[in-house]
């Protein structure tokens, strides 16, 4: 072992009447962990948050939605669906009609998207069918004589209106017909037969259900549709696809893919997660200056021993190594405790809020709030291994100052009253 790690390593252990300073080196190494434990911890949530709201997006919308420039929606679209099914890349298609009204029941009204679908093809392209809590897709189509055509609401939605199973709804349009009497909003009676939970707030509270056909009664749009919902057998691919499906199908069709459909949410996650990021690295920032707090105070207490390693022939650059292993080492043991900790809570951070919230009693994320009920976690060892070489790296950076000032002692000056 060379001489300057020997010492440097002998320096971090306090003689008993160096305790203060053995106490601040405990500090750093405290604040050097928590730092990167925070760090990790705080970033595999923002990756395990947008991890979930992207498969909760994508189990509830299509992949790209083909859409056609025109007031009265898509006619001819099972020709269209064949032509975009033709596409490489395209899974599946189906038809949809989508607008806004109004759900009355007894107890309550609320303004929702009521979406048109096919019960035979909508499952290809989205996760409806698996997310359905009661009910089938085919009893939208299976009526009964003289009952009432189906619907199908978000478990929210259906909280909000009091109504359960075969309950009874109004759906009003906005868009209803000229009389007499001026425009008069076009109402229809329709029977619950489902009820869906995607895990999204949003959708679960503003989203119903119709077949096709009701739909295109309904809204009177005879046999056409809004537009056709595709699944992609490569979810990140949709650009290119939906340039292909352009290309293909022509003026006036365009497309839209769930990136674009969601862009203002995705662009606000990375946002955020890029300004946690910062804000926590200033957490190590601060254990920097303790280390550098410490590191100055070992200093100005080993000038003697300073002043003899250079009068003994030590080089300024020995002494130099000597802090900065003893910094370097604060840095390191701090960054790996602070990555095992922090992996450690990562991984298990699911359990730890359970059972805060259950020795508290309290609701730590609150669906009506947020857009998940739990606290995913994904740790991206990329991440992971950007932390560590960030703290290590403020860690060294942070012995610099003190190491220099110490490779700079004059050893007769040092040595003048001893």
């Amino acid at each position: 072992m060379r001489y300057e790690w020997f010492i440097g390593l002998r320096y971090l252990k306090a003689k008993r009447k160096q305790t203060f300073i053995s106490i601040i080196t405990v500090i750093s190494v405290a604040g050097v962990m928590l730092g990167v434990m925070a760090l990790i911890v705080v970033l595999s949530v923002m990756n395990g948050f947008q991890q979930t709201i992207k498969e909760k997006i994508i189990g509830t919308q299509a992949h790209i939605v083909v859409l056609k420039a025109s007031e009265k929606g898509m006619d001819d679209y099972e020709e269209a669906i064949k032509k975009v099914e033709d596409v490489k890349g395209v899974v599946s298609a189906a038809p949809f009609i989508f607008s806004q009204v109004m759900l009355s029941s007894e107890s309550g009204v609320s303004g929702v998207v009521l979406k048109g679908i096919d019960p035979d093809r909508v499952a290809r392209v989205t996760e409806l069918a698996r997310n359905l809590k009661a009910g089938r897709l085919q009893d939208l189509k299976e009526v009964k004589e003289k009952d009432l055509p189906g619907i199908i609401l978000g478990v929210e939605l259906a909280k909000h209106l009091s109504v359960t199973m075969d309950d009874p709804i109004q759906v009003i349009s906005p868009l209803g017909t000229m009389t007499p009497m001026g425009m008069m909003p076009k109402m229809k009676r329709f029977r619950v037969k489902g009820i869906f939970y995607s895990g999204m707030y949003e959708y679960d509270n503003t989203m119903a259900y119709v077949s096709l056909e009701n739909a295109q009664k309904f809204f009177a749009m005879e046999a056409r549709v809004t537009g056709i919902e595709i699944k992609t057998g490569d979810l990140y691919q949709v650009k290119e696809i939906g340039k292909e499906i352009r290309k293909k199908m022509g003026f006036p069709f365009w497309t839209k893919d769930w990136m674009e459909m969601n862009r203002n949410l995705f662009a606000a996650l990375k946002l955020e997660k890029i300004i946690m990021f910062i804000i926590v690295v200033l957490i190590v920032l601060v254990a920097a200056f303790n280390i550098i707090s410490t590191l100055i105070m070992v200093v100005m207490e080993k000038n003697k021993d300073v002043a003899i390693l250079k009068s003994m022939g030590a080089p300024s650059k020995s002494i130099l190594r000597i802090f900065m292993i003893e910094g370097g080492v604060i840095g390191v043991v701090g960054t790996v405790l602070g990555t095992i900790t922090g992996l450690a809570v990562a991984f298990n951070l699911e359990k730890i809020i359970d059972f805060l919230e259950n020795l508290f009693g309290f609701k730590i994320l609150a669906r009506d709030v947020y857009y998940i009920d739990k606290f995913p976690s994904q740790v991206n060892p990329l991440d992971v291994g950007v932390i560590v070489a960030t703290a290590i790296l403020i860690s060294l950076l942070a012995t610099l100052y003190p190491s220099w000032r110490a490779s700079k002692l004059d050893p007769a000056e040092a040595l003048r009253y001893e």
